[in-house]
């Protein structure tokens, strides 16, 4: 069982930035295919990034069409942790946030929405609120 933990939420004015830290329990291959998602009450949960690490992709990272020059998703494997920088910030942005793991699917396959949160584990989440 991978064990996600979440940090870095918290309340922000539109404009700002917050960089929100998921730490991982281990770093194998459990846990090649990693990612953001956010969820506003009443709404499914929403993709924001991902990042994969099993050869040959070896930290290919996608985002959310929406979000891309906004938010960045980078790991740091000597800490087992996933972070999201989060920029330029809007009351839109307002939500749960948390990380997701789980193994790389078999190519063709991308390391996408519904295979992390069908094939992944995933964190308690950090709060997001961003006020205007």
């Amino acid at each position: 069982q991978v064990q996600l933990v979440e940090s870095g939420g918290g309340s922000v004015q539109a404009g700002g930035s917050l960089r929100l830290s998921c730490a991982a329990s281990e770093d194998t291959d459990k846990t090649t295919c990693m990612g953001w998602f956010r969820q506003a009450p009443g709404k499914e949960p929403e993709l924001v990034a991902t990042i994969r690490f099993n050869p040959p992709f070896n930290g290919l990272t996608t985002y959310s069409d929406s979000l891309k020059g906004r938010f960045t998703i980078s790991k740091d494997s000597t800490k087992n942790t996933l972070y999201l920088q989060m920029n330029s910030l809007s009351p839109v942005d307002t939500g749960l946030y948390f990380c997701a793991a789980g193994p790389s699917p078999a190519l063709p396959a991308v390391c996408s929405r519904p295979w992390l949160l069908r094939n992944g584990y995933r964190g308690q989440g950090t709060q997001v609120t961003v006020s205007s």
